[in-house]
């Protein structure tokens, strides 16, 4: 049969309102590109991020437009170049992983990973709020090995503490989603420190983070907003300690394993991270995952109902995908 692109956009409701310092959501919006061949289908999921410029819609229209050179037979090499790196390529891109394993009988991990795929530690996100409100969503979840603090408005440093109060054993990645500013991010860094934070993500505003080049890391500082793609990756160096991966920012699989590489290549520390999406956005990462030295891969965790056929979680941790999802 010959090649068939199909196109969607869906819906899941949030457990519970996600708060960073830009705004709440109570919904994940994704879109999803199916791939259909003789071979069965391959299928993938993007978050389209207003942060970014991307809409449900607008992501939609990209992948429409590449219709006519997917369902002739274009190449995962072609549509690195046929789209730009985000949210719709990468729905794509892990697509055309999936349709490639099940038309070769291998999984997209023996052709992505050095070694066979293990469970891995994930953080799990406490949403910006009141320093009590954080510190009674951390004490729920203070088994967990890791929490990602999402912080980014007035009085950061006490809800810092709050959390580290609330949850003594855990390691804390501070995310701060471009919240803070020139004048009080030395003392924001000199908070995280005296809480034993392990990182401190996007601090300041992408393109006004000059200033990092400057002034000490008490904490490492990890990239988010600030970088998408490898090409971004060398004028960093001497900004961030850290650089987070996202495959809706990458756009996809592809370029994810080339970001990887050259990021250590570089020296930088890599967390592999995720918008809040479900376990078939998840599933890919989890393969990128396996050569991180931090894990934020907790958005199904985050849902009211998570897709069939989901990635295990059991405790801190996240599985490889099985076969039944993708990949």
């Amino acid at each position: 049969m010959a090649r068939r692109l199909s196109v969607t956009v869906e819906r899941f409701p949030l457990a519970s309102a996600f708060t960073i310092s830009r705004g709440s959501k109570t919904e994940a919006v994704v879109v999803v590109a199916s791939v259909e061949d003789e071979f069965g289908r391959g299928w993938g999921e993007c978050v389209p991020y207003t942060r970014y410029g991307e809409t449900p819609e607008s992501v939609v229209a990209a992948l429409e437009g590449v219709r006519e050179a997917v369902e002739g037979g274009a190449s995962r090499d072609t549509i690195q170049e046929l789209l730009p790196a985000g949210a719709a390529r990468n729905a794509l891109d892990c697509a055309l992983w999936d349709i490639e394993a099940k038309s070769t009988n291998r999984q997209v991990e023996q052709l992505v990973c050095r070694f066979p795929a293990r469970p891995v530690e994930t953080a799990y996100t406490i949403s910006l709020a009141s320093p009590a409100d954080m510190a009674e969503a951390a004490r729920a979840v203070a088994h967990r090995g890791v929490l990602k603090v999402k912080v980014g408005g007035r009085n950061d440093a006490e809800r810092m503490r709050a959390v580290r109060a609330a949850a003594r054993g855990a390691r804390l990645i501070i995310d701060a989603n471009e919240g803070w500013t020139p004048e009080n991010i030395r003392e924001n860094l000199l908070a995280a420190a005296a809480i034993g934070a392990s990182v401190v993500e996007q601090p300041l505003p992408a393109g006004q983070d000059g200033l990092l080049a400057e002034i000490p890391h008490p904490v490492p500082v990890c990239a988010d907003e600030s970088v998408h793609s490898t090409g971004d990756l060398d004028a960093l160096r001497h900004r961030y300690d850290y650089v987070n991966l996202k495959l809706d920012k990458t756009g996809g699989l592809t370029e994810g394993v080339a970001f990887l590489n050259r990021a250590r290549e570089l020296g930088f520390g890599v967390m592999v991270g995720c918008m809040v999406g479900t376990s078939l956005s998840m599933a890919p990462a989890v393969l990128l995952a396996q050569g991180a030295d931090l894990v934020d891969l907790d958005g199904p965790l985050l849902l009211r109902q998570d897709r069939p056929n989901g990635l295990f979680y059991s405790s801190s941790t996240v599985s490889p995908p099985p076969r039944a999802l993708w990949g």
